[in-house]
């Protein structure tokens, strides 16, 4: 008998796909990802190949403003900022590169890189001019595409770039690991907390950084507390009436039992706290 076993007329199939993908007739990206999904299902590739495809497929078709950090997330150094302040903000953070601002956000000075504060450990820093040492900041559109920005990231060998809006103001800023994690997902390495995104991370027993953008709910839930959550949705919300102003680093405010130390804010809104527990909340 001379029929074809099925397997065979399947890759047949595939293969014929294939061909007609590159047989120089336009194709549409949705017809593309059909064959390379056909491909994955035929196990030519696997479940990872075929989703860092996806994503590079996606990149192409995305601009800066979809996925950048905005303007109300980035942390920056002010260029007048004493030094055991931004040395400070440095360390807690735990990013590697930093816009420099002057008067406002809108100012910027250029960018600093955390390894290029290494020589202030041995020679200390009397004398040091922050200025010395940041370097060129390099301004993109929230137009610009992802693959094209990717591209300038490898060729120029820069891993930041600050992004405008229509009127010339700063609205964001991206990295070339923003794009990267566009394409084969979320990367991490060996200074990364496993949950990262997380809006609570713990140091300590008693002890925890959080997220102003932590919603009192989650924060509830968390500490097996009541945290009135009906006139605020966020940690940072609360503060913020507590304060009764826009607090600055270092001010402390205590809440059922938790002190809150800013540990990062703007002249638009809290970031980042740390929490102290300072009594048991095992009676509530």
């Amino acid at each position: 008998m001379n029929e074809e076993p099925p397997s065979s007329h399947q890759d047949k199939s595939w293969l014929d796909k294939l061909l007609h993908a590159f047989s120089g007739e336009p194709q549409s990206q949705e017809e593309l990802l059909d064959i390379i999904k056909d491909a994955a299902d035929n196990k030519l590739l696997d479940q990872e190949a075929l989703e860092i495809i996806q994503g590079a497929l996606e990149v192409s078709g995305q601009q800066v403003r979809e996925i950048m950090i905005p303007r109300t997330q980035m942390i920056t150094i002010n260029i007048d900022d004493p030094t055991e302040e931004f040395l400070s903000k440095v360390i807690e953070s735990g990013h590697s590169r930093f816009p420099v601002v002057g008067e406002n956000v809108d100012d910027i000075r250029g960018i600093l890189l955390a390894k290029d504060l290494l020589p202030l450990v041995l020679k200390g820093h009397d004398g040091f001019e922050l200025e010395s040492i940041i370097r060129q900041a390099n301004i993109i559109p929230e137009s610009k595409r992802l693959n094209v920005l990717l591209r300038e990231f490898r060729e120029n060998r820069y891993h930041m770039a600050l992004v405008i809006d229509e009127y010339g103001g700063i609205s964001g800023l991206i990295t070339i690991e923003d794009i990267l994690e566009e394409i084969v997902g979320e990367i991490s390495d060996e200074t990364d907390d496993d949950n990262n995104d997380a809006f609570i991370r713990k140091v300590s027993d008693n002890d925890f950084i959080i997220k102003a953008l932590t919603p009192i709910e989650e924060f509830n839930e968390t500490f097996n507390t009541q945290l009135e959550d009906e006139e605020f949705d966020t940690i940072g919300g609360l503060l913020m009436k507590d304060f009764g102003h826009l607090p600055q680093r270092n001010e402390t405010a205590t809440i059922n039992g938790f002190k809150f130390r800013v540990l990062y804010s703007d002249s638009r809104q809290v970031h980042l706290l740390r929490l102290s527990i300072i009594e048991s909340k095992d009676s509530d």
